[in-house]
């Protein structure tokens, strides 16, 4: 019995292997390392949960413990990683609710859950990448692939057209090849 825990705990880590701690940061508003990444102030204080899996985090500056999931879906729940992923693909690919519960096995009320919370943490993400492109706006110097309009690479002596030409002519006659 203890042989088959310790290969499921392998295979799981093969899976979702565990990030180091350069990716975490102090959850605590008050730590004068908050939100700060690869700060050197986090060690592992201890294993939790099935499997020892879960590690708890300690912060040397504030000295506060945490979860490695705190702030993250995977917070406050009793879930398998696979069974939460395989929800956030459904609700990626835009499957309903009723179609996520059914394929993951799980209440509608979880799947809402995890599309609220998914949500809130999108639009969050989708806010900080504004915000970045505000900061650099006048610094971009950059075209968008739909932009190419007119004739952008020549052709080279031997009638060949180099990436971005060929690039070019793709868009112009559309990515799926024309029925012969």
């Amino acid at each position: 019995m203890a042989k088959e825990d310790t290969n499921q705990q392998k295979s799981r880590q093969d899976r979702f292997p565990e990030f180091p701690l350069s990716f975490f940061a102090c959850p605590n508003p008050e730590c004068a390392d908050f939100n700060r990444f690869d700060a050197g102030n986090l060690s592992i204080a201890e294993r939790m949960g099935k499997g020892k899996t879960i590690r708890r985090l300690y912060c040397k500056t504030c000295r506060t413990r945490f979860s490695e999931r705190e702030g993250s879906l995977m917070e406050d729940t009793k879930l398998p990683e696979e069974v939460v992923v395989r929800i956030i693909k459904c609700l990626g690919h835009g499957c309903s609710i009723e179609a996520t519960a059914d394929i993951c096995e799980v209440d509608q009320r979880t799947v809402e859950r995890y599309l609220q919370k998914g949500g809130k943490r999108a639009d969050d993400f989708h806010r900080l990448q504004l915000e970045r492109l505000e900061q650099v706006k006048g610094k971009l110097k950059a075209i968008q692939l739909d932009e190419l309009h007119s004739r952008v690479a020549k052709e080279s002596k031997k009638g060949a057209k180099n990436l971005l030409g060929r690039i070019v002519e793709r868009v112009g006659r559309g990515f799926i090849p024309p029925w012969r």
